[in-house]
């Protein structure tokens, strides 16, 4: 689960990691009041949206007035800001985040993450702070250094030298490291974030080291766990169809290509997304109803699928192995009867009560098509698209 940069920054401070000050506002009223509440001379307006890249898309503004904090806060709110990271459709702009200015110094790249090859939590940080770290690593690798920190240890005097050390920091700044580095793991850990970033940690002109933006992530899996956390979420940031597919366990990504796949199992999907744009087309979404589903919960699948106007055209393909493919079959043709089928759908079942499952399609009266193996079932599916036109 990710939330906003305030939100973000206020879980921070709770562990007495350096932020500067700043309120949310969701009116330019409220933006107004935040700026004169913080004082100045100088304030930040933020757009407050899942997603990076607000900077360059006009959605961060260092301002000099109240009166500027009032044009901009007007400017943003309501406005859709459209960045690398949300497509072409962008994200709409509902809160916004005034903060007191810093007078930055340096910008380094400060993040921590699970890393899954050592199973630990991993200290990311670059001197290239302020910039898109994938351009780093792809252009520049040698300015990003990977610290493991023991799960036993925690974070340890020899971690934060060799932040320090890679930061190129003075004594006094190194000073300063230690209790932040420190603080970010406990929260990191408290919280079970599986990622927190920070771009960028800034050396201000007075000497202080501070967080100036932040982006976490949470495990979605540990969030009944914090409560407070949980309540965090917003949902206008998120795929309405993604809402409705957590409510039954289900995972759904939307993509952008125009067939709705309907699996069980991450490597199946990956499989089947695979053999699709190999005979030309792309996935339009990724559903994996897990390995246990039920008939309603593969009827509530077909029916988030059927709900995307890009969808031309359905997959379904199912390896029962746990999984049943007569709870498959009467699930799509429960889903099929009272949503109706628009599109061309093609299923391709195998393992426990196969024969079972093809013989409740069969005898269903729908339009759909079976398929023998997957690669005759994205054949399948994709002529269908095309001649559907």
């Amino acid at each position: 689960m990710n939330i906003h940069e305030y939100q973000a920054k206020a879980v921070l401070r709770d562990y007495g990691v350096p932020v500067p000050r700043g309120n949310a506002a969701f009116s330019v009223d409220e933006a107004v009041k935040a700026a004169n509440e913080l004082g100045g001379p100088v304030w930040v307006v933020k757009a407050q949206i899942h997603a990076g890249g607000r900077g360059k898309a006009g959605g961060v503004k260092v301002v000099k007035s109240v009166d500027d904090v009032k044009k901009e806060a007007a400017r943003l709110l309501g406005s859709t800001l459209v960045t690398h990271q949300t497509g072409p459709h962008g994200k709409q702009v509902n809160r916004l985040y005034i903060e007191e200015g810093s007078p930055i110094d340096k910008e380094f790249y400060l993040s921590m993450l699970i890393d899954r090859e050592t199973s630990r939590v991993a200290i990311v940080v670059s001197t290239e702070g302020g910039m898109n770290i994938e351009d780093v690593a792809h252009d520049t690798p040698d300015k990003i250094v990977t610290i493991s920190v023991d799960p036993v240890t925690g974070v340890c005097p020899h971690h934060t030298r060799s932040v320090a050390r890679a930061l190129k920091l003075d004594a006094d700044l190194a000073k300063q490291l230690g209790p932040l580095l420190s603080n970010i793991h406990k929260a990191f850990i408290d919280t079970d974030m599986s990622l927190l970033e920070i771009n960028p940690l800034v050396v201000t002109k007075d000497k202080k080291l501070i967080c100036l933006d932040a982006k976490t992530d949470f495990d979605n899996n540990a969030l009944f766990l914090h409560p407070k956390i949980a309540a965090l979420r917003d949902e206008t940031e998120e795929d309405a169809k993604e809402i409705e597919a957590s409510k039954f366990d289900l995972n759904y990504i939307a993509l952008d290509g125009s067939i709705g796949c309907m699996v069980n199992g991450a490597g199946l999907a990956m499989a089947t997304m695979d053999i699709i744009k190999l005979y030309g087309m792309a996935p339009a979404n990724f559903l994996d109803v897990g390995g246990s589903a039920t008939k309603d919960k593969v009827a509530a699948a077909f029916k988030i699928i059927t709900s995307d106007h890009s969808v031309k055209g359905i997959l379904v393909n199912i390896f029962g192995g746990i999984m049943k493919c007569d709870v498959i079959a009467e699930g799509v043709v429960a889903a099929v009867k009272e949503v109706g089928l628009r599109v061309p759908l093609v299923v391709r079942l195998e393992g426990t009560n196969v024969e079972l499952g093809k013989d409740i399609i069969a005898k269903s009266n729908l339009n759909v098509t079976s398929a023998d193996d997957l690669d005759d079932a994205a054949q399948k599916i994709v002529k269908a698209v095309k001649e559907a036109g």
